[in-house]
């Protein structure tokens, strides 16, 4: 029970705390090499932003440190979380802070092209 009140505090407190958060400024561009995602989250550091790969699904986030019954408790603010298309070269993504943003890049790999062979066919 103790678990199930901790959690709807924690709800609570993530309504109350929508209202008076920033809107991220969020902008993906394309090129001939890959995509680039770039984010802005006014009130945020930069230290506080966090990118992840998780099964195939590419997350932005930082996380809001709050007290919920005298305990401080870390919570997912979600920026961006999308799944990595199969013509992205997961393996090669990269993130770095430039002009006050994080930007991150999702090269193109050699299906970006599409994928094309002849099948034989047996028999």
């Amino acid at each position: 029970m103790t678990k199930f009140k901790d959690l709807i505090t924690s709800v609570d407190m993530l309504n109350t705390l929508h209202g008076g958060l920033s809107e991220p400024v969020l902008s993906i561009l394309d090129s001939s090499v890959g995509r680039e995602i770039h984010i802005r989250v006014p009130g945020v550091k930069k230290e506080a932003l966090q990118v992840e790969i998780v099964n195939n699904q590419l997350s932005i986030y930082y996380l809001i440190p709050m007290y919920s019954a005298g305990k401080l408790m870390h919570m997912p603010q979600i920026v961006y979380m999308q799944a990595i298309p199969y013509f992205i070269e997961a393996s090669k993504i990269e993130a770095t802070f430039e002009d006050n943003e994080l930007v991150v890049r999702l090269p193109f790999n050699e299906l970006s092209n599409g994928y094309n062979r002849k099948i034989k066919i047996d028999g």
